[in-house]
């Protein structure tokens, strides 16, 4: 068997299971999660007046975007079968190592690349040794949540760095262009840009190989190892560029940002309809899912409910998205 003909016979028994199916069915399965995202936006719209603002709204896309950011990297690694627990500590390693290469007077642009550099690094190590020496994932990136968040706190001794940012530097995480924020066009960008590799590119199909079978694409030819790598070395510069930008908000290198950023990460790429197990999902159900809860959040603000409610929440529609995704995989509706 070919590596094309190993690709493309999944592709042509998935597209016979979507002609066997009504159309009017495969649309709301498709766009479910588009649809329950309107109708939270609409209630929150009568709920309170202030959710429509223009303020609201952009403080909903920024404070969205360094998420949403994590998620697109972590939805790749999760379509190979594999989880990404690390995306915490490296994001808090990122911010901390351009706030003090910064302060060194390392041009700002170098700064940048080294911090998502040293990302990719910490991402490759990890995919590395769960691709060729066999690791489970999950015990690799537990590892690295706890030794790169312990260097992140030997850079400064756990203390907060603030080197007096240049302002260039600071409207990449906290500018606007009109009332729209920069961050979320980042955040838009990079949405864009792994849909397209993944549904136009080569090194996308293989990523939905690996996932749907590691075995029969190892056996097809597929570079099964590389590919694992490759997802979470990406996974680990987008979580250093979250770093990166949530640095230049803020002005400061914090060691303790992002802590429990993985959670969301996984939460969101769950909800967006990536399966976990590998194989089928998508950016940008990842992209709605990260908006979607973050109006979740920012309605229980505006109405005065508690933090502790909203996990609450988010737990129970995190719940109720799993046993929806499965109730859709037994009965072969899943788009």
């Amino acid at each position: 068997m070919t590596t094309s003909s190993a690709v493309a016979e999944p592709k042509a028994a998935a597209t016979g299971t979507r002609r066997a199916r009504p159309r009017g069915a495969e649309l709301i399965v498709k766009f479910n999660l588009v649809l329950v995202f309107l109708a939270l936006c609409v209630a929150a719209s009568l709920l309170t007046p202030d959710f429509l603002t223009t303020r609201n709204l952009s403080n909903l896309l920024q404070q969205s975007a360094l998420t949403g950011i994590v998620a697109i990297g972590m939805t790749l690694v999760i379509l190979t079968a594999g989880i990404d627990l690390s995306v915490g500590s490296v994001a808090a390693f990122g911010g901390m190592t351009v706030a003090l290469l910064i302060g060194d007077d390392v041009n700002v642009v170098l700064a940048i690349v080294a911090s998502v550099a040293a990302g990719a690094l910490f991402g490759t190590v990890m995919g590395g040794l769960s691709a060729y020496l066999s690791l489970p994932a999950f015990m690799t990136t537990l590892a690295g949540l706890t030794a790169i968040r312990g260097l992140t706190y030997l850079l400064t001794d756990g203390e907060p760095t603030s080197a007096g940012l240049p302002h260039s530097f600071q409207l990449l995480g906290g500018g606007f262009i009109g009332y729209i924020p920069i961050v979320g066009l980042i955040f838009v960008a990079v949405t864009i840009a792994a849909g397209l590799v993944l549904r136009g590119t080569t090194f996308g199909e293989y990523i939905y190989a690996v996932g749907s079978n590691k075995e029969a694409a190892r056996l097809s030819g597929l570079p099964v190892r590389g590919v694992i790598t490759a997802v979470f070395a990406i996974s680990g510069a987008l979580s250093a560029l979250a770093g990166v930008l949530l640095t230049s908000r803020l002005t400061i290198g914090q060691p303790t940002a992002f802590n429990g950023l993985e959670l969301d990460a996984i939460a969101a790429v769950v909800l967006g309809g990536t399966h976990l197990f590998g194989g089928r999902g998508g950016v940008m159900g990842t992209f709605v899912a990260v908006l979607l809860l973050s109006v979740l959040r920012n309605l229980c603000n505006l109405m005065g409910l508690g933090s502790f409610f909203q996990m609450v929440v988010t737990g129970l529609i995190l719940i109720v998205a799993l046993i929806l995704n499965m109730l859709m995989e037994k009965r072969g509706v899943r788009a």
